[in-house]
């Protein structure tokens, strides 16, 4: 499973492991390393690649570094992983975003037909429902495999999440549309409200 994660810590030091499809090693490398380069620079963490098996090693740098930075550097891999681009990846990066998986053989069997047939549902013609989707929730939508992966903040992405989930049910692309909808106008109503009740 592409993003496939797990957690050693040696002594008192975090090692955390993903395990990338051999098809996206390139694309975590990126030219001359740049991609795994930045990731490490920005995350204050040691990456190793196992370009044979997929598997990565991500530690921190020093003992000094915040588990949670370690943490990330896992997400930024496993969304890599998963098929985004390292530019949106490197968005989880942020404070607030996080990455939601749906696994679509835990909905719709092994079926290759019923999976293709869910993932033509997703898409939409010339890609239309996927991009209607990230329009309205201001997500990052990708299929990949059998996965549907999704970068956002966490209420956004939970959103876009359920609407999938919705499709893949088999409601009409309209109902999803208008269950957004109503369920973005709450967030955002939501976000106001606090906005103004904090004090000064």
């Amino acid at each position: 499973m592409p993003g496939e994660q797990e957690e050693r810590r040696v002594g008192p030091q975090l090692r955390l492991y993903a395990k990338v499809p051999l098809d996206r090693i390139g694309v975590l490398i990126g030219e001359n390393g740049r991609v795994k380069t930045e990731i490490m620079k920005r995350t204050r963490t040691k990456i190793t690649i196992d370009s044979s098996t997929g598997m990565v090693v991500i530690e921190p740098e020093s003992p000094s570094v915040p588990p949670f930075m370690v943490m990330k550097a896992q997400e930024v891999v496993r969304a890599i992983a998963y098929g985004f681009s390292p530019d949106k990846a490197l968005k989880l990066l942020d404070e607030d975003q996080v990455l939601v998986v749906v696994d679509l053989k835990q909905h719709v069997g092994d079926s290759p037909n019923h999976l293709q047939r869910i993932k033509g549902r997703i898409i939409g013609e010339k890609g239309k429902a996927r991009k209607t989707l990230e329009e309205m929730t201001g997500t990052y939508i990708v299929i990949y495999g059998n996965y549907v992966a999704i970068i956002g903040d966490y209420e956004t992405a939970n959103i876009a999440k359920q609407a999938i989930e919705m499709l893949i049910q088999g409601r009409q692309h309209s109902t999803v549309y208008r269950f957004v909808e109503r369920a973005m106008f709450d967030i955002r109503r939501s976000r106001m409200t606090q906005l103004w009740r904090r004090p000064y």
